[in-house]
């Protein structure tokens, strides 16, 4: 097949959270299985900074964005056999950042008509046309509504697949005609409109031939109004085309057998190198050398959606216990002061490290005996599994991709791949974490076992993509 992805981000030109993993790593699976794959992306000046000297230049035309007459610059770059094209525009893709600009909407209305553009430009006519959340959402109404003259697109089947639907492109309807260069008509008729402003999010899902979320679970739950984000009746009127499909990792790049980041290498067959992991992260923050203590990791944005309300909450009573607690990650200022605070009370047992460091992360996931997730709504989530990965057990709250990747420990039969907990509060984050280090101190046998269970669970983009060509099958 001939599949092609538009996205706003991907590793590893341009990434800001799990959507930009997700476009690193699909592709380059999907190759592997034999297809033709090209992702289409902003050439924002970070990428044009650190691969530059990598591209080669294309072609260039012009796009109208309304009565604006936009230069449009494709360039190229051929990594594991993905062809990755970057449309170049330095007025709206030179800003430091990728998102958050006070014209994002301009910005990416530009990037979709010149993606649709592209394709007759470079002779790349996709079967499959696979566009991501919000900023490429306007794409499956596009090529219908505006682009259907074109002979060789009639045939290009849509999917859309949300990573975070809190994110939904909400605007001013008066863009159809001020960006899009499309009449009213869908936005007058209740197509397009949502609570009075056009909606891309709703475009897509309604004009898209399937739609796709990154785990089972969260697809059932935006059909809620607790997880919906008040798009939950379009999402439930349009369960028919909808379905789950949990993110993979790249585990190539994540294998504590041969990870250049953590200083001891380790297999579920020997583990005496994440013992010797663990030590080396206590020495390096200055915690405490004791082997036999429990550590738990947290590597974190400090949000209240990654629930460290509950958290911080409970950080008082959770420290009376014996542990240690490494944290790594920025967010809420109040969340940043209290981890802070809380390090300083308890140095023995709390380290915080209130910025990101890539290698730090890879050391904490390795050397850790528990990793704390407790999110209140997560999509799909990757530090549960990248984890788990390293045999460091995740303690999570039955949500979302946490839900279907972690299995709870099972005191019947020794099952589970980590801890788990139903209801949102902090009692149940602290009654779950005694459990867990119940069976650390007292049942070092059974705690082995969930370590195995864990390193030897598939999460690879080879097994992940499966599922994805299984939809594009269907579609074509």
């Amino acid at each position: 097949m001939k599949i092609l992805f538009v996205a706003a981000e991907g590793a590893p030109f341009a990434k800001t959270g799990g959507l930009g993993d997700v476009i690193g790593a699909l592709p380059k699976s999907l190759v592997k299985h034999g297809h033709e794959v090209a992702v289409v992306l902003p050439y924002y000046d970070t990428i044009a900074a650190k691969f530059g000297d990598q591209v080669e230049d294309v072609c260039y035309y012009y796009t109208n964005v309304g009565w604006r007459h936009q230069y449009v610059g494709v360039k190229r770059i051929i990594r594991e056999g993905v062809t990755f094209y970057f449309l170049d525009n330095q007025q709206y893709f030179y800003r430091g950042r990728v998102y958050g600009e006070w014209d994002d909407g301009e910005r990416f209305a530009f990037f979709q008509l010149a993606a649709l553009e592209m394709m007759e430009k470079v002779d790349f006519i996709p079967e499959v046309l696979h566009v991501h959340d919000y900023h490429t959402a306007m794409i499956p109404f596009l090529l219908r509504e505006k682009y259907h003259w074109i002979e060789t697109y009639r045939g290009i089947r849509t999917v859309f697949t949300i990573h975070n639907i809190e994110f939904q492109g909400q605007f001013d309807p008066g863009m159809l005609g001020d960006l899009f260069g499309v009449g009213g008509e869908r936005y007058a008729d209740g197509t397009l409109r949502w609570n009075d402003c056009l909606n891309w999010m709703k475009a897509a899902v309604l004009y898209s031939d399937r739609v796709t979320t990154v785990s089972p679970s969260y697809a059932y739950e935006i059909m809620t109004p607790e997880f919906g984000k008040g798009l939950d009746p379009v999402m439930r009127m349009e369960a028919g085309k909808l379905s789950g499909i949990v993110n993979g990792i790249d585990t190539a790049e994540l294998d504590p057998e041969t990870d250049s980041l953590i200083p001891h290498h380790f297999s579920v067959t020997d583990l005496s190198g994440k013992a010797a992991n663990k030590v080396a992260l206590q020495e390096r923050l200055g915690l405490p050398v004791r082997s036999e203590v429990p550590v738990i990791g947290v590597v974190s944005r400090l949000t209240d959606q990654k629930g460290f309300d509950l958290v911080v909450q409970e950080l008082n009573n959770i420290l009376q216990f014996d542990l240690q607690i490494v944290l790594l990650g920025t967010g809420y200022a109040a969340y940043e002061e209290a981890f802070s605070w809380f390090a300083s009370a308890y140095p023995d047992k709390l380290s915080a490290n209130i910025t990101f460091d890539l290698q730090l992360a890879q050391q904490i996931y390795a050397a850790c005996d528990l990793f704390l997730m407790p999110s209140a709504f997560e999509p799909c989530g990757l530090s549960q599994m990248m984890a788990m990965r390293y045999g460091t057990l995740p303690l999570v709250h039955e949500v979302g991709g946490l839900k279907d990747t972690v299995q709870a420990y099972n005191q019947f039969d020794g099952s589970g791949t980590g801890f788990s907990f139903n209801e949102f509060s902090g009692f149940w984050l602290t009654k779950t974490l005694e459990t867990a280090l119940d069976l650390y101190y007292n049942q070092p046998q059974a705690w082995k076992k969930l370590q195995e269970n864990a390193m030897t669970c598939d999460f690879s983009w080879d097994t992940a993509s499966q599922a994805y060509l299984d939809l594009y099958r269907y579609l074509t």
